[in-house]
């Protein structure tokens, strides 16, 4: 149940069920299950099957799972399912960093560390807030739609760029970076909204990336190759700097 609170001493109550799927995704469906539908009754079984594995298809990609949050005043958790593609020190957007005339403190300058999450076409595509607090910015740029898994998507793709600032100050921003195949970015949040931690915030329609700004002086505490669950993954814990190794099996 949303909302539960569950820990390692046994405490809450948990079993298996479907997923639900996004309210975004189920109009899609629907068209998609009447086109199934109607060429089945014209027996064009040849667009009939497919039209109705694209059906399952589509419920797939817009499941939208309960997930379990870690709780910690300095975790950061994901905010995407999917493969960590890239771990490089970087300077942040200037979308994240130029003063923009809100009156809202952007991030500093200087390389961070940004963590790179390349979400697959199989994977979860609802994103969620890395860390609980206001949403500072919302800045959306036109772009192309090139391979995500690249480094200069972050440059030149269709992307999205949020700002959340928690109660103590500690800003992380992070973008949410249109694919080969997405062609929308969907906001559930706007400046001045309050989230929790690992909040539903937006989704990216048929593959795309995230990327994560760390905060000044905090490494990431995932390593490269690993898979990594919106909303339950820590990313890295802020002012945190700690050497951590994965071996591939």
């Amino acid at each position: 149940m949303a909302g539960e609170i569950l820990d390692n001493r046994g405490r809450g109550d948990a079993h298996w069920r479907l997923p639900p799927v996004h309210p975004e995704g189920r109009k899609f469906a629907l068209i998609a299950a009447a086109a199934s539908l109607v060429t089945a009754l014209l027996a064009w079984e040849t667009l009939a099957w497919p039209l109705a594995f694209l059906t399952i298809g589509i419920l797939a990609f817009f499941r939208d799972p309960e997930r379990v949050v870690p709780q910690g005043d300095d975790l950061i958790v994901s905010p995407a399912d999917g493969l960590v593609s890239l771990i490089a020190e970087v300077e942040p957007p200037k979308e994240l960093t130029i003063d923009d005339g809100s009156g809202t403190r952007g991030l500093s300058s200087g390389p961070v560390t940004r963590i790179s999450i390349f979400m697959s076409a199989f994977d979860v595509h609802i994103n969620r807030a890395p860390i609980g607090g206001t949403v500072k910015r919302l800045v959306y740029i036109p772009g192309k739609f090139m391979n995500a898994d690249l480094d200069k998507a972050s440059e030149d793709n269709e992307r999205q760029h949020l700002l959340i600032e928690r109660p103590d100050g500690l800003l992380i921003g992070f973008t949410q970076i249109a694919g080969l195949v997405a062609r929308r970015i969907v906001p559930f949040v706007k400046p001045g909204d309050l989230v929790a931690s690992g909040q539903r915030i937006g989704l990216i329609r048929f593959g795309s990336r995230v990327d994560v700004y760390l905060p000044a002086g905090t490494a990431a505490r995932v390593v490269l190759g690993q898979t990594v669950v919106a909303g339950e993954t820590v990313l890295a814990e802020a002012g945190t700097q700690q050497l951590i190794e994965g071996v591939s099996q």
